[in-house]
């Protein structure tokens, strides 16, 4: 069975990530479709699915799951296990005496209960007084209201969660107002001012990207910039002897390590490492959603004739969020590095066949299901095989930043 899932990361107050909520094309509607006759194949079915798929792209935190009103009243969710999921009850939910029972077992279960989308209303009393975290929309619902709907429900011990947060301000907002839990764009994007200069260590990351990004590299260069910094000194030897090489010999020097790694992959490998060294001061998730976009981006490379440039595509997407990362305009950073002109054309935006799989990969993130067909359609990709690019991107991902090369 083939299942289109994407994820929006949530924040907590520290901007750590607390969970993410899973966008499913259809809804989860699909996947229970066939589940009434037997229990114990609908539990392997159910298992299977979560166990295999939403752990993966979660990488064990909480998955937010949206529950319409007929998987609600079917206790399809008691087949999900309560400590990895949140029952996200949607607005279009009735809060009929079916759905108000169903909750509450679900509530007397263990189950963390969540209100979508959430407007006052009389009628939904009974699911307040069962939530433990209310999402209210920001675009949604004015200042007033916002502040109005903490100061009444806090008290009970409700947390509140901000969702759509597309900008630094609404996230300072939102933290005012006592928030506990944001949702959003608004840590991909640049808190730009124009008179701020470029920090010296990050300035020193900049400048290596652009020597490695030249036509020629220049191992003696590259070497002596590492050299400056102790940290990117021991994390590439540590990189190269590390057990993915299984190299015979240990190897003690950086120029050793730089020719063993190669061009493309010490292209990759100071990519990952210099944007890793500038976000640190940013939430990780940053960091994370530009090495998934990277791997994803190469992937694609392969299914839509571009094999031979797959290398440039990674680049495309791990250079897509450093305006966020440096807090500095994308044009003039792009100026700065010297990457082919059609990469920086399709991360600025115009047309190309770069900034079609750019656009193939922002509709697959945020569960743009409508626009991912019409650009597989236009890339010539066959639909069903994304889904699998963007869980092994993920899991990719995940293990690169767990296994430490790039953040310690």
């Amino acid at each position: 069975m083939e299942t289109f899932i994407a994820r929006q990361p949530i924040f907590d107050q520290e901007q750590n990530v607390f969970a993410y909520e899973l966008l499913f094309r259809n809804s989860l509607d699909n996947v229970f479709t066939h589940l009434d006759s037997d229990q114990a194949t609908s539990r392997v079915i159910a298992d299977s699915f979560v166990l295999q798929g939403m752990e993966k792209l979660t990488g064990g935190k909480i998955a937010f799951i949206n529950i319409t009103q007929d998987i609600l009243i079917k206790n399809y969710v008691t087949l999900l296990p309560k400590n990895f999921i949140a029952v996200e009850i949607l607005e279009t939910v009735e809060p009929d005496s079916q759905a108000i029972d169903a909750c509450k077992k679900l509530k007397q279960s263990g189950y963390l209960m969540v209100l979508d989308d959430f407007v006052y209303d009389e009628r939904f009393k009974p699911f307040v007084d069962l939530a433990d975290i209310i999402k209210v929309d920001f675009l949604a619902t004015d200042k007033e209201e916002r502040k109005r709907l903490v100061d009444e429900y806090s008290p009970r011990g409700i947390r509140f969660l901000a969702e759509k947060v597309e900008t630094q301000e609404a996230f300072r907002e939102a933290m005012d107002l006592g928030y506990h839990y944001f949702q959003g764009y608004f840590f991909s994007k640049p808190l730009i001012v124009r008179s701020r200069v470029i920090p010296g260590d990050k300035l020193h990351h900049l400048n290596l990207l652009r020597e490695i990004q030249q036509p020629e590299i220049d191992f003696a260069k590259i070497e002596e910039i590492i050299k400056r910094d102790i940290s990117l000194s021991y994390k590439l030897l540590r990189y190269i002897n590390s057990a993915f090489f299984g190299l015979r010999i240990k190897v003690k020097s950086l120029r050793h390590a730089l020719t063993l790694l190669g061009k493309i992959e010490i292209r990759k490998w100071t990519s990952l490492v210099s944007l890793a060294s500038m976000g640190s001061d940013k939430p990780k998730e940053l960091l994370n959603q530009s090495i998934v976009r990277a791997k994803f981006c190469e992937s694609l490379a392969f299914k839509v004739g571009l094999s031979r440039r797959s290398d440039d595509l990674f680049l495309m997407g791990m250079f897509s969020l450093i305006d966020a990362i440096v807090d500095h305009p994308l044009s003039e950073l792009l100026n700065n590095i010297p990457i082919d002109d059609d990469i920086k054309a399709a991360l600025l935006g115009e047309p190309n066949i770069l900034r079609e799989v750019y656009e193939c990969v922002l509709a697959y993130e945020k569960g743009e299901w409508e626009k991912l067909s019409q650009q597989a359609t236009k890339l010539g990709i066959n639909e069903t095989e994304i889904p699998n690019l963007y869980q092994e991107a993920v899991e990719w991902g995940h293990q690169s930043l767990q296994e430490g090369f790039l953040n310690e």
